[in-house]
């Protein structure tokens, strides 16, 4: 197991509620300059994971190709750094940026990939087996397709639920995960999903009994908490990673 305990790998958690997408990028790479400068004199500063919900937007990934995007109405259009293709970002939508020393972490950028996909798989696998409405379904990622895809108990992959997508920075990530929670996913009829004509979209509340008590939506549900929980002890080196079986 790698024990990481230095203070770098307790994570400070970002919340930021209808999120306006250029800011927050602005903010997100703003930090990881300054914390690559940081480290270069000889000042370790602290990952953190910034808890979003964006304001509705697509963003096409720095090699994105316009013709993935089928319709243009009045979701703004953004171009961004992080890898992969288009994908929508909006209410109803769990966003968690990884702003992460992977040196620190003792972490490649594949172990973190799939510390991401393996967080995901956890917690949707809770989510489905507390509660799969009389049916059965399982969460798995995809090597060919990054991402996190639900199947049904005959193997057969339904659509995806969680997409992710890095940029890394002199050893430094941000950028990170989606995760559909309760979101129209109409939205994603005006795009090829991440490049993929075709690609069905899920949500977790379709399979899931997902239910906020407060005004902070999505910020308060159960599953948002398991993830960050999740997140960070693989952060500290108590959760390793498993064996690919994709």
């Amino acid at each position: 197991m790698n024990n990481n305990t230095s203070p770098n790998n307790i994570p400070v958690i970002r919340t930021l509620l209808n999120a306006d997408y250029t800011s927050t990028h602005e903010a997100m790479l703003n930090t990881t300059l300054s914390r690559i400068e940081n480290k270069k004199q000889g000042i370790i500063t602290p990952n953190e994971i910034w808890v979003v919900e964006h304001n509705d937007v697509y963003t096409l990934g720095q090699a994105g190709k316009e013709e993935h995007i089928l319709h243009r109405g009045n979701t703004p259009v953004i171009q961004t750094d992080r890898g992969g293709q288009v994908t929508w970002h909006g209410k109803g939508q769990l966003v968690l940026y990884w702003l992460i020393d992977l040196n620190e972490a003792n972490w490649t950028v594949r172990d973190m990939v799939s510390h991401a996909e393996q967080s995901l798989e956890d917690i949707l696998n809770s989510c489905l087996s507390r509660d799969s409405r009389g049916q059965s379904f399982y969460a798995k990622s995809r090597r060919d397709a990054p991402g996190v895809y639900i199947y049904n108990n005959e193997d057969l992959m339904l659509g995806k639920i969680a997409s992710l997508g890095f940029k890394i920075k002199h050893g430094f990530s941000y950028h990170g995960i989606a995760l559909n929670l309760t979101c129209d996913l109409a939205a994603f009829n005006a795009i090829n999903p991440c490049g993929y004509a075709g690609m069905q979209m899920l949500k977790l509340e379709d399979f899931a009994n997902l239910e906020s008590t407060s005004d902070t939506g999505i910020f308060d549900l159960e599953v948002t908490k398991q993830l960050l929980s999740n997140i960070q002890q693989r952060l500290a080196g108590e959760i390793e990673l498993r064996p690919s079986n994709n």
